[in-house]
């Protein structure tokens, strides 16, 4: 149980499925909030994602977090459930972090981290990214699901009408946060649409 003056630590998990700018955009978000800790551990295919999709090298990665994990130092503190974080995202969340997750194989830090949050009963919010989905796609889903996890695809939010690529991210960003609890200004908040046959459709 951390105490009120203790910061929210955040574990941010990024694994190598396409989608590395959530993980980067996350981060930096994170940056911004107050009393918020963020733990980074990346996975090999993350790194080589957030080169190819983003241009983005170690560095400048490792310069967004508060504390780096390697992905090989299972004795490293988030290994631990007697560390007090508060959440952990992965984002993304590849199909085969997903299945090691599932199946609690625990077999580097990113995995043991997820295995970790889940046995203490604390928030694991899964940005699962993969298109179209197979049946064991599916099962490990509903498994994680079963297990306490949270299964978030970061699926496009049209009705938001989005003019950059950058708000879409920020909206799939800005869901995340409220799973967290983390209060944010990220993205409108939907209002509902007018009544039909008010002045607005006339």
């Amino acid at each position: 149980m951390t105490s009120s003056a203790e910061p929210r630590r955040i574990i941010v998990g990024i694994s190598g499925a396409s989608g590395a700018v959530y993980g980067a955009r996350l981060l930096q978000v994170l940056r911004e909030l107050p009393a918020v800790e963020s733990h980074l551990v990346v996975s090999g295919a993350g790194w080589r994602n957030l080169q190819h999709e983003l241009d983005l090298e170690p560095p400048a990665v490792r310069a967004l977090a508060d504390v780096v994990h390697d992905l090989d130092n299972v004795g490293a503190s988030i290994a631990s459930g007697s560390f007090a974080a508060h959440a952990m995202v992965v984002a993304p969340c590849s199909m085969r972090t997903l299945a090691a997750i599932a199946h609690g194989l625990a077999d580097n830090l990113l995995t043991r981290a997820a295995d970790v949050t889940l046995k203490e009963r604390r928030r694991l919010v899964l940005l699962a990214r993969e298109s179209p989905l197979h049946l064991v796609h599916l099962r490990n889903m509903a498994t994680v699901t079963e297990m306490g996890a949270i299964v978030c695809p970061p699926m496009p939010a049209f009705y938001q009408r989005p003019t950059s690529v950058g708000e879409v991210v920020d909206h799939s960003v800005a869901r995340v946060l409220d799973l967290l609890g983390l209060a944010h200004e990220l993205a409108p908040r939907w209002q509902g649409l007018p009544p039909v046959g008010a002045a607005a459709y006339s």
